[in-house]
């Protein structure tokens, strides 16, 4: 009884070593023999074998270092008086304490910016400033309701001529106009004016930092208003947060 149990286990072992040699003879036959095991484990579970990351996880919702890089060199542009980008910047001057009555005269400036290309070396920016404005202005006599104007003011137009290749100082120059646009007299001042205009800037790091300057002469015009001889010095800091803006 014990030889017959004895000669079946050594059936079974020697079994077991031919099939293991058959394997070692012929190895692509196991792979294969693998792959469809795979496959087959695959097939079984679809939802386990296609579920993609969830969205919410940090790798999905992090932008890449070029997006993060792109949209700082665009909220850059943006805030490049000189930069080949079409924009349409909106500036609210709230001025208190204007005379008479010690009221607030408002001056609303729309200044489009459109920038055209003269060459592979220079750029020509075209900044238009259009201004709308409320004027108080003073009552014909003590106790009368407070009088006010407003409409379109005398327009700026401004023509730089700026390098187009890139440098760690960027300037742009070129002549600025004064025309007699104005609604009202209470308005503008009724004179054609020019002058030079100048902006320098730099961007390093996260900042956008200059000055922009110019000077109006008048040079025709109503003879029965005063000349113009009017100075504009104002300089801008922005500091461009990564996520949040400036």
């Amino acid at each position: 009884m014990s030889t017959a149990i004895l000669s079946d286990a050594q059936a079974h072992l020697a079994n077991r070593e031919m099939n293991f040699a058959s394997l070692e003879a012929n190895p692509t036959e196991s792979k294969t023999a693998s792959a469809v095991a795979q496959g087959s484990a695959s097939t079984e579970n679809p939802e386990q074998a296609q579920t993609p990351s969830p969205a919410g996880t940090p790798a999905a919702n992090q932008p890449s270092a070029d997006e993060e890089a792109k949209a700082e060199e665009l909220r850059k542009a943006a805030q490049n008086p000189v930069a080949s980008l079409i924009s349409v910047p909106v500036q609210d001057n709230i001025n208190p304490g204007f005379e008479p009555g010690y009221r607030t005269q408002n001056v609303l400036n729309i200044q489009p910016v459109i920038p055209v290309k003269l060459n592979e070396d220079w750029n020509m920016i075209i900044r238009w400033i259009t201004p709308i404005i409320y004027q108080p202005i003073t009552p014909p006599s003590p106790g009368a309701p407070e009088l006010g104007a407003s409409g379109l003011g005398d327009m700026q137009p401004t023509f730089l001529f700026s390098p187009r290749k890139p440098h760690k100082i960027t300037w742009g120059a070129g002549p600025i106009f004064q025309l007699p646009t104005a609604t009202s007299r209470y308005l503008g001042q009724g004179k054609f004016g020019i002058g030079p205009n100048l902006v320098v800037l730099a961007m390093p790091r996260h900042f956008v930092m200059g000055v922009l300057v110019n000077n109006i002469w008048s040079v025709a015009g109503s003879g029965g208003r005063t000349d113009v001889n009017q100075m504009l010095l104002q300089y801008f800091v922005n500091y461009n947060m990564k996520k949040v803006g400036t």
